[in-house]
């Protein structure tokens, strides 16, 4: 595959977006920071830091964009500085969500590290203002700074990892039991207080979490026996221990972290 100059990919992208505006050609000084602090690039050498950066750029976008296409060859390490991206799939006029990501986040590293095509779409979910590094950059750095290339094989096997416990929960428990233990985990995320919020729209998370709508309802009600009341995207977990006992957390799924 051809790698294209930045400079031309990014006329293809004003093109193909039609709307999102270019707001910084190169990357401004103040979004290093927020870049180096990543753990792909936390512990690489300065100068190749300059050197991986000095092709990118800064564009902001409105919501429901698609910065990528599933299939697309891999022209950009992505990087989210701002609002929230989803990463998605299709197949056959059907659709599901594969995650949602916040700043600051990078998106797809394996792509961009094997040259290969996308496995999944991205779209803006809000207003986002994303960093893009061309690939053959990403590429041309990892093959001479071994700092550099140990954090990324460390990301992707943490990325592996993720993926592994995610199946595992897919393919191991109900869809109430699914639904009990994301509860539980956004519950922790939010501050472990009775009350919190939804991270995500319920259609996205019916997606996420391998039902419809109309089973996510259901299993909303489900765990009612369980201290689980829902309004809108409000949700109260009165008793956190009979939730769990329900449910069995297990950190060899739940814990992504690790």
């Amino acid at each position: 595959m051809t790698n294209a100059p930045a400079t031309s990919m990014l006329c293809r992208l004003d093109n193909y977006q039609g709307g999102a505006r270019t707001v910084y050609l190169g990357m401004a000084e103040s979004d290093f920071p927020d870049i180096r602090a990543l753990d792909v690039f936390r512990e690489m050498d300065e100068e190749n830091f300059r050197a991986i950066t000095r092709g990118a750029y800064v564009q902001n976008f409105p919501p429901q964009i698609e910065l990528v296409t599933e299939g697309d060859p891999s022209d950009f390490l992505h990087i989210v500085l701002s609002g929230t991206v989803e990463l998605f799939c299709e197949w056959h006029g059907r659709e599901t969500s594969m995650a949602t990501l916040r700043p600051v986040s990078t998106f797809i590293l394996a792509a961009t590290i094997r040259d290969a095509p996308y496995l999944m779409s991205a779209r803006t979910l809000e207003k986002s203002r994303i960093a893009l590094i061309p690939s053959q950059d990403v590429r041309a750095v990892f093959d001479i700074d071994a700092r550099f290339a140990r954090a990324i094989v460390s990301e992707l096997a943490q990325c592996y990892r993720t993926v592994v416990k995610s199946t595992k929960d897919l393919k191991l428990r109900t869809s109430l039991e699914r639904l009990a233990n994301y509860l539980l985990r956004v519950q922790a995320r939010a501050g472990g207080g009775e009350r919190f919020t939804l991270d995500t729209e319920k259609r996205r998370l019916a997606s996420y979490l391998g039902m419809t709508p109309e089973n996510l309802s259901r299993a909303f009600k489900g765990l009612q026996p369980y201290g689980v009341a829902v309004a809108g995207s409000q949700v109260t977990i009165a008793d956190r221990a009979d939730l769990e006992r329900f449910a069995k957390p297990n950190r060899l799924i739940d814990d992504h972290a690790s």
